[in-house]
């Protein structure tokens, strides 16, 4: 690849929330001085719905009208580094698919190449991310045990289930000194048993033994939005439990991508696993 042929996407899933598009447009910023080369803060799908008002009056970009305008400018090669934790189907299914429509459209040339997501079984930087945001809650609130509730979305996806007990485990080692017991949990599920795996749920976690006084909600999102924002799904389920449990004290922390520096070196880590000079 010559140098300049080269389209570089950061890419989350999306959000119809601009406060998401605001902070994906922070980390590619980074990012692009990280790898000192340009690169695009682009969503899969969703976020051109935002009022651009609402985002400096600059439009949200997602990603297949991206690549519609790039291929008017000439531009055949990119590569997207995901901002996911791991294999969603969002990656392994549906961007796949889009791009076969964009081949089958007349689109012969273009080659998209897909960076690893961001969790490795071996490499505990994104536990440690999280362990530092809880160690920054408890120290704020001034709690020297509590119990941690690791919440992801939750997924139809072992695979991503999977990524998620990675880091609980993670998270469990990192928190020894705190004195912190770690379950994961999902904010939500799929109805089926063939979803089980992503029991249990926060708002059954949040008042059960164990977890009914002092809890951290440590947060696996890249992101703020709908579900991880000020007043998302997961601060509702948090409130709901304080009513039903009165003593307990439910304290979400900050997300993964408010630390941008050490969010980005991973980032970085995982597009030049693609372009190692052997």
């Amino acid at each position: 690849m010559a140098a300049g042929d080269e389209v570089i996407v950061l890419m989350d899933n999306g959000s119809l929330r601009a406060e998401a598009t605001i902070q994906l447009r922070v980390l590619a910023e980074a990012l692009s001085a990280n790898l000192q080369m340009p690169v695009h803060p682009v969503s899969l799908l969703h976020s051109s719905k935002q009022d651009p008002a609402d985002t400096d009056g600059v439009v949200a970009q997602t990603l297949v009208p991206f690549l519609r305008a790039q291929r008017a400018l000439g531009k055949d090669e990119f590569t997207i580094i995901p901002l996911f934790f791991g294999p969603s189907g969002a990656l392994v299914d549906y961007l796949p698919q889009r791009v076969s429509e964009l081949r089958l459209e007349g689109w012969g040339g273009l080659k998209v190449t897909v960076a690893p997501t961001l969790v490795r079984q071996a490499d505990t930087r994104i536990a440690d991310i999280m362990a530092s945001l809880v160690a920054e809650k408890m120290d704020t609130l001034g709690w020297t045990q509590a119990s941690v509730a690791m919440c992801d979305h939750g997924t139809p996806a072992r695979a991503v289930n999977e990524v998620r007990e990675v880091i609980a485990k993670q998270l469990q080692e990192l928190l020894v000194e705190k004195q912190c017991s770690v379950t994961a949990c999902s904010m939500e599920r799929r109805e089926g048993a063939e979803y089980d795996f992503n029991d249990p749920l926060l708002g059954g976690l949040l008042g059960a033994e164990g977890y009914e006084e002092k809890v951290i909600v440590s947060m696996l999102f890249a992101g703020p939005g709908r579900h991880a924002g000020a007043q998302g799904d997961v601060a509702e389920i948090c409130q709901a439990a304080k009513l039903k449990t009165p003593q307990l004290e439910a304290e979400m922390t900050g997300l993964v991508g408010s630390k941008v520096e050490e969010l980005v070196a991973i980032l970085a880590d995982r597009y030049r696993e693609l372009h190692v000079v052997s």
